[in-house]
């Protein structure tokens, strides 16, 4: 996802990213996010854009593809809601063929799915919803409780997919109690589908789906973008030959922006390249205005050529060194157990996203003892980052926003 760009690309300069160096408190919280953002990459222009009217956009004929073994057919670009303000926005999406939202009880404090659930009134069996229990979820009660309450919120009867947030292990994948309370919601006729998401240690928790031999997630929603390793490619595979259906996030690298390839769209280059892979059902790019909407929905259809090649490589260069691709090997170099992985996505929250909210929220989902606050007991980093993020200033910029 990404939030900071018009139909045009515009974005910062990242030439000098690697200068940038570390700012003090005052200027990073005096700043604000979007300051925030410009001070990371360099540049000023970043949360300048603003909802177009679609009546001179021609929407493409939407393409579907079956989502595993759920028989469902959903449009390979689908609705990312997670910050999406407005329902007007999703609805005109609806309305021209998307057909698959997907949203979570966390997302704006629960007003996401408030906000899908009035885009939804009138048109609710025209769609699939896919929302997401809480991730600190787990008892029962706590699962029965996040299902009631989503039901309320979207104003529907019964969710598609219901999805557990943000698992970074397989442990979650078989918890008895868990299981028991969401097969209790499907028998009552509250949800048709699970699912899982995973932004962390991808491979490992869509492996222990694909292994489970009671087949009991059907799907699975997984950060997945050029920069994902060999693991990451195999276990979606794996899955989708077992018949689970996989949904890719994540697919523009954060959307942290560039102008590195001028006017050439990188978000666009970024999504097909996602979609080009058969084993993905669909993706779920943010769209938090019609300016975003209109970039993305035009990929439907389109195949992934030389030229967006060469525009992934440039990307890929321009945030060489800065951007977490969230795999986790990090994190077991670090002495202190420190969740880099995690940190660094709620620092993408704030940096590329332009949200403080699902920032905080994030972090906050980090033990006090993993936190980057914790990180302050070695004389030098020992934690090592296989593409090159400088670990160790990151840590000390997360301090700095989250204190």
């Amino acid at each position: 996802m990404r939030v900071h760009h018009t139909s045009t690309s515009r974005g910062v300069d990242m030439s000098n990213k690697r200068t940038q160096g570390t700012i003090n408190r005052r200027e990073f919280l005096g700043a604000g996010i979007a300051g925030t953002a410009s001070l990371v990459l360099g540049g000023s222009a970043l949360l300048n854009a603003t909802p177009t009217d679609a009546s001179d956009f021609s929407f493409p004929k939407p393409v579907y593809r079956t989502h595993g073994r759920t028989g469902l057919n959903i449009t390979v670009v689908s609705f990312g809601a997670m910050l999406t303000p407005e329902s007007e926005v999703m609805r005109v999406a609806f309305d021209n063929g998307v057909n698959y939202v997907d949203t979570a009880r966390r997302y704006m404090g629960g007003k996401n799915e408030e906000i899908v659930g009035k885009a939804v009134k009138g048109i609710r069996n025209k769609l699939y919803i896919a929302t997401k229990t809480q991730p600190a979820s787990i008892s029962a009660s706590d699962i029965t409780k996040d299902i009631e309450t989503s039901l309320k919120s979207l104003q529907t009867d019964y969710i598609d997919v219901i999805q557990l947030h943000n698992l970074t292990s397989r442990e979650r994948v078989y918890h008895a109690e868990t299981r028991e309370a969401l097969m209790r919601a499907k028998q009552e006729g509250k949800v048709r589908y699970f699912g899982v998401t995973s932004h962390t240690n991808v491979a490992d928790v869509v492996n222990s789906v694909v292994d489970d031999k009671d087949r009991f997630f059907d799907t699975v929603l997984v950060a997945y973008n050029f920069k994902s390793g060999r693991d990451v490619h195999d276990a979606i595979q794996r899955a989708a030959a077992a018949g689970i259906g996989v949904i890719a996030m994540k697919t523009q690298q954060g959307g942290y922006e560039t102008t590195a390839m001028g006017q050439v769209s990188h978000h666009q280059a970024a999504l097909k390249w996602a979609l080009q892979n058969r084993n993905i059902t669909a993706a779920i790019p943010g769209m938090k205005d019609m300016a975003q909407l209109r970039e993305d929905i035009a990929v439907m259809g389109m195949p992934f050529t030389a030229a967006d090649e060469r525009v992934i490589r440039k990307y890929n260069a321009a945030l060489d060194g800065y951007y977490c691709a969230f795999c986790g090997k990090c994190e077991g170099s670090c002495p202190l157990g420190i969740q880099i992985s995690s940190i660094n996505r709620a620092m993408m929250y704030a940096e590329a996203y332009g949200s403080a909210e699902l920032a905080v929220s994030t972090y906050r989902e980090v033990s006090m003892a993993a936190r980057a606050s914790a990180c302050n007991g070695c004389a030098e980093c020992s934690a090592f980052c296989v593409n090159g993020v400088d670990i160790a200033a990151r840590m000390e910029r997360a301090r700095i926003f989250f204190s």
